[in-house]
């Protein structure tokens, strides 16, 4: 039943790939650690209402709902929730022709003039407690503590939140169900009902990840490109396919269908739920940071580790601190020819120095109405590269015309736009605005925002346009480190001549090897996408032409952009130009770039030349495009494709050529760069509501390959010892009932000594297996060909690959191998440098633990669960660190890892650690006498002791923390109920 919330009307599919068993319940996913942190609790109007509700994508009987658990479940709930407080707030939502569309929780019936001062995003977590309010696991404290943000926000104080939804992607996906997958056998083992494991809130899963760019240039690329994708993720591919059969209230989007940020955007964000008549926001908590992306939207959405998605999943607590909000204000308009990614650069900037990390930022101001939807969703996209929890816009006029553009039907904006109103949600930049609070200001005149790009090494690294060239030369100048590569002054103008197929070449640094238009954050962009056409048209018709040996790519975020780059006119000059659609996916960006030509690959190695990427993503840090582009920048799509006609990023466009046009002219970047008016007429005329909903009724058609991949009925998997993509993972190989409980650390090696700006990248790559690593012995040792490695993406659902995998990034320094660069380590005991697995492993089988001591952003970059988990598996008990990145912190504990930080003003150096020492941590040994944020001793063998900060920054992280992790917790109680 096709319900008014749904996105789009869905199809059967035949395989019942898609189906969905019950809705984004409001009652699913329940959470307060103060409450003993008792999961799977909610009233029994509550749940059986959910049990009787219709999803937007139900496709399977309802009475697949029901897990054999749900009887008893019913029986123990029904003794313990009390009924919601606030039912006497629950207000009828008339329809303008009569009648109701449903009932909602009303903040105004509150009558408390606080609520009015709110930020919208804390609006939404209020709504939420409200609405949850059980006096068991929402307490009416809890509602009065966001009522009263104003004054609780700057005091650290814990809140549950419910999100509707979860969102996966394949490469976080594969090892989530992996995980719940083991769940059901360590149920299995520990006498208790496997059944138990199962989803409890909606899971949308989108396989976006695997697709790489090994054809390019080639009208057959996105063919050709998918074959090769099924040839090395078939297994993979089968698992999920399992999974979405094996565990109910999952759906699998198939390969091939777009990017999960953008697909979610157009597609899965509902905005406003109807469930059976009881209406609320829509949010969601993803496995992928840049989950904010639908906060563009007005979803409160931001990504979490997939260990807490696995959690969330099973209706465990989920449990935060009442986050400051930073409002930003956006005035004046976007000059001629400066583009969404412009601003979001800008803005990037502005928000890290600011400094935002676990905040929300709210945007208003009368610039809001120059904003396209589309460029709203870019600056979202990108709260992870400031820092931010979300990026939050609030809902609109153009929202709702978004909605419209998107296929939602008129019945369905209309519902959202008369419940936004209705509970003061909605903002109408007609009417009159009453001043809201915020933690802190800014503001931006968008007329300020100048043409940029972002780079070598970090997203928020902005260069002007106007600077670049002078940039890029002080880049070789400088000593190595985020701006420097320290090329000396007599190797900087170096020529490497080399053959491309038969034709004379040359490289030099800086030269651009990779040209790529991809990643979620400007794909889903028509503005930036088509005003990239019309660069390739305007470079066509002038005689210019991309020079063969850059390896060109276009990778779309959904179906939809294929459709209005045909519609425009414009794929065939992009085509013209190299651009050839690769396939849907996110490729470039996160290291799937593809090999380059063996004679460009030899030309940079052998010579030494630091070669450049350019990409319309949003990540590049180092090791992370490809191994050989040292030089990574971030610029819209209309850019890639200029410094791809260039050649180089060394060059000033004000006052350089691009090239030679067939006239013999010189041409240059303003001679080809389409005006801000002729960009929009092109998206008004070729990008139409059709094309969205065409696109995705047929999404769960699927593909031919998808479609054929058999799996198993069994809801046990059947591990194949032998594979090297799917195996059993060990966490619960001899796990009790009996929790750990808390523990330090005693005489700890120091495994690496780290500085600042450590990513997950770092921690745990995701791009190519270097041919001499540990996890490229296993797998050849395992009859794995070096051509079929794949990535370590793909393979996030083999623990052996992974474990080998932690800490491989090439571009890795470690303090303890005094300046040189790489994936080792100096084993302390015998002085002997190593692989970092190779030496991890051998202090464990010495029975010696380790830890990591690092500087400040720890763990920055994606929410990637392995940067826990592996060194989980090497063996380390604590990461001792200035600061940490929000998810990985919260990672490192759901692994039972303590993450600690120096206090302020010290770190390693100021201490006088070299990471020789042995070191002591002296924990309570009981968890109750443990609480967030306290003062922890920190002893080594040299003398040296210091005070750090224990980061465990709740009590539901605590009760992690004493047992072992997230997920044996999770066993725990599931097996108590």
């Amino acid at each position: 039943m096709y319900t008014s919330s749904s996105p789009l009307p869905r199809t059967t599919n035949p395989n019942k790939l898609f189906s969905r068993t019950f809705p984004a319940s409001p009652h699913s996913l329940t959470a307060h650690s103060s409450r003993n942190f008792r999961s799977f609790s909610c009233s029994f109007r509550h749940l059986n209402r959910r049990l009787h509700c219709n999803s937007p994508l139900t496709l399977r009987p309802q009475i697949r709902a029901v897990a054999p658990a749900v009887e008893s479940f019913h029986r123990k709930i029904a003794t313990t929730a009390t009924e919601n407080p606030f039912k006497g707030n629950l207000t009828s939502l008339p329809k303008p022709g009569g009648g109701e569309f449903g009932k909602f929780y009303s903040l105004p019936s509150l009558n408390d003039p606080r609520i009015d001062k709110l930020p919208y995003s804390i609006r939404i977590l209020l709504e939420s407690a409200i609405r949850n309010c059980d006096n068991f696991q929402v307490t009416k404290e809890d509602v009065e503590k966001i009522i009263d943000w104003e004054n609780t926000s700057t005091k650290q104080v814990e809140i549950p939140f419910k999100p509707a939804r979860v969102l996966l992607q394949d490469f976080t996906g594969v090892p989530a169900v992996v995980d719940l997958a083991c769940m059901r056998d360590a149920m299995n083992k520990l006498g208790s009902d496997s059944n138990k494991i199962n989803p409890l809130v909606p899971v949308d899963l989108v396989v976006d990840h695997s697709v790489q760019v090994d054809v390019a240039r080639s009208e057959n690329a996105v063919q050709a490109n998918m074959e090769l994708e099924f040839q090395r993720n078939k297994e993979r591919f089968a698992f999920l396919k399992w999974g979405s059969t094996a565990f109910r209230n999952m759906l699998v989007v198939p390969p091939g269908s777009g990017i999960v940020h953008q697909v979610n955007l157009e597609y899965l964000g509902r905005v406003v739920f109807n469930n059976e008549g009881l209406l609320y926001p829509d949010s969601v908590v993803g496995t992928d940071s840049h989950t904010t992306m639908i906060d563009g939207l007005g979803v409160a959405g931001w990504g979490v580790g997939g260990i807490e998605a696995e959690a969330a999943m099973l209706g465990q607590p989920m449990s935060m601190v009442l986050p400051g909000v930073v409002g930003f204000k956006l005035s004046g308009n976007l000059r001629n020819g400066v583009t969404a990614t412009d601003l979001v650069l800008t803005v990037t900037q502005i928000l890290r120095k600011h400094g935002v990390v676990g905040k929300f930022v709210e945007f208003y101001g009368d610039g809001m109405s120059k904003l396209s939807l589309a460029d709203r969703a870019t600056i979202a996209n990108m709260s992870p590269e400031y820092g931010a929890t979300m990026g939050f816009f609030p809902v609109d006029h153009i929202t709702l015309q978004y909605l419209k553009l998107t296929g939602r039907s008129d019945e369905t904006v209309t519902m959202i736009e008369s419940y936004l109103r209705a509970n003061r949600l909605f903002v109408d930049y007609n009417e009159p605005q009453q001043d809201r609070v915020y933690s802190s200001y800014l503001e931006l005149n968008l007329s300020d925002v100048e043409p940029c790009i972002s780079g070598p090494k970090r997203p928020h690294d902005r260069v002007p346009l106007k600077e670049m060239k002078a940039d890029w030369h002080a880049c070789l100048d400088n000593k190595v480190g985020f701006k420097g590569f320290a090329i000396p002054k007599e190797a900087q103008g170096k020529v490497v001549k080399f053959d491309f197929h038969g034709q004379p070449a040359e490289l030099k640094h800086g030269s651009v090897v990779i040209a790529a238009i991809t990643s979620c954050t400007n794909t889903s962009n028509p503005s930036v996408m088509l005003g990239a056409g019309l660069v390739a048209k305007k470079a066509h018709e002038l005689g210019l032409q991309v020079k063969p040996w850059v390896k060109t790519s276009l990778a779309p975020g959904s179906g939809v952009v294929t459709k209005y780059l045909l519609q425009s006119g414009l794929q065939k000059y992009l085509n013209e130009q190299g651009f050839h659609i690769v396939g849907f996916g996110c490729t470039t960006c996160i290291g799937n770039s593809g090999d380059l030509n063996e004679s460009v690959a030899s030309a940079i190695s052998d010579n030494d030349i630091v070669a450049a990427a350019v990409l319309s993503g949003n990540r590049n840090f180092e090791g992370r495009v490809h191994p050989l582009t040292r030089a990574n920048y971030l610029a819209s799509p209309p850019l890639v494709v200029a410094y791809a006609l260039a050649g180089t990023v060394d060059i000033d466009f004000e006052k350089e050529p691009i090239g030679v046009g067939k006239d013999g002219k010189n041409v240059y970047l303003r001679d080809i760069w389409p005006s801000t008016e002729e960009i929009a007429e092109t998206v008004q005329s070729s990008v139409l509501p059709d094309m969205f909903r065409s696109t995705y009724e047929s999404i769960t058609k699927g593909n031919p390959m998808w479609n054929q991949l058999q799996v198993p009925a069994d809801t046990l998997y059947s591990w194949d010892s032998d594979s090297t993509y799917i195996h059993e993972p060990p966490y619960f190989k001899n796990m009790t009932m009996d929790p750990p409980g808390s523990h330090g650390v005693n005489d700890a090696y120091c495994l690496l000594n780290f500085g600042d700006s450590i990513t997950t990248d770092h921690i745990s790559p995701a791009g190519s297996i270097n041919k001499d690593s540990p996890a490229a012995k296993y797998l050849l040792e395992r009859g794995v060909e070096r051509k079929d490695f794949n990535s370590y993406g793909s393979r996030r659902g083999n623990d052996e690959v992974m474990a080998r995998g932690t800490f491989a990034n090439i571009r890795l320094v470690n303090k303890l191998l005094n300046g040189e660069v790489g994936p080792k380590t100096v084993h302390i005991p015998t002085g002997e440098k190593l692989y970092v697995y190779d030496a991890a492993m051998r202090y464990k089988a010495s029975g010696q633990d380790t830890i990591v001591l690092a500087g400040a952003e720890y763990g920055s970059g994606s929410s990637r669960d392995w940067a826990a988990k592996g060194p989980m598996l090497l063996g380390v008990k604590a990461v001792i660190a200035k600061s940490f990145e929000r998810i990985h912190r919260s990672n490192l504990v759901g692994m039972g890892i303590i993450p600690l930080c120096y206090k302020p003003g010290e770190d390693a150096d100021t201490l006088g650690l070299t990471g020789h020492e042995r070191y002591t941590i002296d924990l309570p040994d009981k968890i109750s006498e443990i609480k967030p944020g306290q003062d922890v001793k920190v002893t080594t063998d040299s003398g040296k002791s210091f005070t750090c900060i224990a980061r465990f920054d709740t009590e539901v992280e605590l009760a992690y923390f004493n047992h072992g992790g997230i997920l044996p917790y999770v066993i725990r109680n599931l097996i108590k109920q």
